[in-house]
C-alpha cells in the first residue's frame, strides 16, 4: 500500500463571521465563516487565537489566512487558520473620506481579558462577548478594543479583566458588564482626570 498523498496550499478568504465551534464547552476549536461559496469551518492554530486582538461578533466581516490540506484519496480539504483580521464590524458606520481626514487618529483604549483555561472555564468568553456587545451598544467600538491575554496570576478568581485605567476586576459575571462599562464610560463630557470610585473584587 502506498503512502497517503496530501496536497498543502495556502489560502486567503474573506467573509462574514458566523460563530465558533467550542470543545468542552469553552475551548475555541473551529471558526465558522460565511462566504459567497457557502459556509466554511476552519480550525484555529495557536497563532490565530493569540493574534486575534478583538472579540468577534456574528456579522463581523473578517479575512482569514491559512493552510489548506487536501486528502487526495478522500477528496476532502481541511482548513487551518494562522491569521485572522477584522475588516468591518457588523455595526461600523461609514464615515465620508473628507470627514475622516479632519479627525485625528486616536489610539483606542484597551480592555484586557484573561483567555487562559481557568478563566475560560469560569466564563471569560461570555464576559468578552458581553463587553463587545456593551461597547457597540454605546457606540464605543472604535474607541475601545478588547484584547485577550495570557494568565493574570489570579486563576482561582477568574474571569479576570483589566480596564483601560488599570482597574482590575475578579470573578466577573457577564451580567455585571453593563454596570462596569457605565462606570468607566459614562459620557463624552466626563472629566479625563476623574478616577472611578470603586475597587476591584478580589
Amino acid at each position: 500500500m502506498g503512502k497517503k498523498t496530501c496536497q498543502v496550499t495556502e489560502f486567503c478568504l474573506a467573509g462574514k463571521f458566523v460563530g465558533f465551534v467550542l470543545e468542552d464547552g469553552y475551548k475555541i476549536k473551529l471558526l465558522r465563516v460565511e462566504t459567497a461559496e457557502g459556509e466554511s469551518w476552519i480550525k484555529l492554530s495557536k497563532e490565530a487565537r493569540a493574534g486575534l486582538g478583538q472579540v468577534l461578533l456574528p456579522g463581523d466581516w473578517i479575512e482569514v489566512w491559512g493552510e489548506r490540506k487536501l486528502d487526495a484519496e478522500k477528496g476532502a480539504a481541511k482548513l487551518k487558520a494562522y491569521r485572522i483580521k477584522l475588516k468591518a464590524s457588523a455595526q461600523t458606520q461609514v464615515v465620508p473620506q473628507e470627514t475622516q481626514a479632519l479627525q485625528p487618529k486616536k489610539k483606542p483604549a484597551c480592555i484586557l481579558v484573561c483567555q487562559k483555561s481557568d478563566c475560560c472555564k469560569r466564563g471569560a468568553m461570555e464576559v468578552s462577548q458581553a463587553l463587545a456587545e456593551g461597547l457597540r451598544d454605546r457606540n464605543l467600538q472604535q474607541e475601545v478594543i478588547i484584547k485577550g491575554t495570557g494568565c493574570m496570576k489570579h486563576c482561582k478568581a477568574g474571569p479576570n479583566i483589566v480596564m483601560p485605567d488599570k482597574t482590575a476586576y475578579r470573578r466577573i459575571d457577564a451580567s455585571e458588564v453593563p454596570e462596569i462599562l457605565d462606570k468607566h464610560f459614562v459620557t463624552e463630557n466626563q472629566s479625563k482626570d476623574a478616577v472611578p470610585v470603586f475597587a476591584s473584587v478580589v
